[in-house]
């Protein structure tokens, strides 16, 4: 089985990428669902990020409310340090679960994990293939502001704490730009489709 990382800058196009991969035949896993599933009750890491952060992150029906859990450790590098910590280990075992059962069920398939900090993490030298999706800046912004609902100021700090994209590039085998219409990034996919076809063959 081949193993692919997706990963890129915030908004920029990540999902949309990993979805055409997946309608293509690949198999995705979103690190970020994974995320949510730790962190529902019950999940793996519900009552250690409950300790850590308190019963003021959770909402009326004691679920972590992901909006109040961000304000509280984005801006603060060691609360940040500590939740990922607590978080990214569960889902990297999830997800080593998950690649294992398929690996098994389709030794010649192609596995695709869609994670925003990848690199970051170092978690990119578990795949032997690496996609980064880029866009250009001020679409970016327009797009992060449109799906979360933050300020411009509020995108721009969650932008610059991450990896700039010319950092990630380096390290990619694939480059997708999601500037241009959805159907050229269709096309892009499409091509690095083929590719990873190709070597899994």
């Amino acid at each position: 089985m081949l193993r692919v990382g997706l990963t890129g800058g915030l908004a920029t196009g990540k999902s949309f990428v990993g979805r055409t991969l997946a309608d293509l035949g690949c198999y995705w896993i979103s690190a970020d669902e994974l995320g949510h599933r730790v962190l529902a009750p019950g999940g793996a890491a519900y009552e250690a990020v409950v300790a850590e952060f308190g019963r003021a992150i959770l909402d009326e029906e004691d679920r972590i409310d992901r909006r109040k859990l961000a304000g509280e450790v984005f801006g603060n590098p060691e609360k940040l340090a500590k939740l990922n910590r607590i978080v990214h280990p569960l889902v990297i075992q999830l997800e080593e679960k998950l690649l294992g059962e398929y690996s098994a069920r389709h030794p010649e398939g192609i596995a695709v994990v869609e994670a925003a900090i990848l690199i970051e993490t170092g978690s990119y030298k578990r795949f032997d293939r690496l996609i980064v999706t880029v866009c250009d800046t001020e679409q970016q912004i327009e797009r992060a502001m449109r799906r979360t609902g933050l300020s411009r100021e509020e995108v721009l700090a969650r932008i610059r704490r991450q990896l700039p994209p010319e950092e990630k590039i380096k390290l990619a085998d694939y480059v997708i730009d999601t500037s241009g219409a959805k159907e050229e990034t269709v096309r892009q996919v499409r091509k690095v489709y083929e590719e990873l076809r190709s070597i899994a063959r």
